[in-house]
């Protein structure tokens, strides 16, 4: 199945790597030789030029660990970075079972930003979509979940001197264009869902059939990651009264969780078989973890969850901004 071209325009090199070693290598102290991790970019159309200038972009920004025997470099993923592995991998393959429960408040967060602080106010406002929430009007932004506290946290941090969080409830009764819930767009979403539906569904009937090979496998199953992953970041996560008709999340999460467990044996074999090439011994560490062993994981951290401190979760801010950015520029 090909790759969609919004996905194909993702799923640069950096981000596949890191992708490919989230599902089959964290939790490893032992480095890849760069040899090997060029073969597995290749399975995706990288070029080895592209590939190489990946892994030292992604050493450079602390996201990779190396090391050098004679010659030969090597890669692993830096200490702590296992541990948000584990988090956000969870929050991936949960997000969108169930909408959440609502108790009828507001988070509610106004400011006025003088003109000659353009940027402060940019910066605001692309950081506040990034924490989910919307623009009712210019200077008041609304979530129906609780994120008073990273609100406040981000206006003292940005010097908004003249800014206000509030946990609010609407009074019934007042215009019906002036609802907080009509600060969310939610069309471009349910689009984005319909079609991951329409792409990823008939490979429930290949599956079923057995006509997807190794190669396919670890292909279509970080494929299907990539794509996956934005809904968590895009998607507003609105209580079940505010979702349209037809609303396709909890079906599209049903779809990705399936595919996704069903190819990990198929698609571990597949990243073994190219590891091998380099290293026979290094290729039987590979593993790949289905949405059950995540769970299991992630209760064994226990209080050691993400704190947002490490280069890779600093990484993945400055990408979630940057694609906010491109896809809704502030006016």
């Amino acid at each position: 199945m090909p790759m969609s071209d919004e996905v194909r325009a993702r799923a640069e090199p950096q981000l596949l790597l890191t992708s490919l070693l989230g599902d089959y290598w964290y939790w490893r102290d032992e480095h890849i030789p760069s040899a090997a991790l060029v073969r597995l970019l290749a399975e995706f159309g990288v070029g080895e030029e592209n590939a190489r200038a990946a892994m030292r972009r992604l050493a450079a920004k602390d996201l990779l660990t190396t090391s050098r025997t004679g010659r030969t470099t090597a890669y692993g993923i830096p200490p702590r970075t296992s541990d948000v592995i584990v988090d956000r991998t969870h929050r991936m393959l949960t997000f969108g079972a169930a909408a959440p429960e609502w108790d009828g408040r507001w988070t509610v967060v106004a400011f006025s930003v003088p003109e000659q602080e353009r940027e402060v106010r940019t910066a605001l406002r692309s950081r506040l979509r990034v924490l989910g929430l919307a623009a009712l009007y210019d200077g008041l932004w609304v979530s129906p979940r609780d994120l008073a506290g990273p609100a406040r946290e981000l206006l003292s941090e940005l010097g908004i001197e003249r800014g206000t969080v509030l946990r609010a409830e609407e009074v019934p009764g007042g215009p019906a264009a002036g609802g907080p819930a009509t600060a969310f767009d939610l069309e471009p979403l349910a689009q984005a869902y319909r079609e991951f539906v329409r792409t990823y569904e008939p490979l429930r009937e290949h599956l079923a059939a057995g006509r997807i090979g190794p190669a396919d496998a670890l292909r279509i199953r970080t494929e299907l990651r990539v794509d996956w992953r934005t809904f968590p970041e895009r998607d507003p996560d609105l209580p079940a009264g505010m979702l349209p008709d037809g609303w396709l999340r909890a079906d599209a999460q049903r779809l990705f969780l399936e595919i996704y467990d069903r190819l990990g044996p198929l698609a571990e074999h597949r990243f073994r078989q190219v590891l091998a090439d380099s290293d026979p011994d290094l290729a039987e560490l590979a593993s790949h973890h289905d949405s059950a062993r995540i769970a299991a994981l992630r209760a064994e951290l226990g209080d050691h969850h993400a704190r947002g401190d490490t280069p890779f979760e600093q990484a993945v801010n400055a990408r979630r901004l940057d694609e906010v950015r491109r896809r809704r520029p502030s006016p």
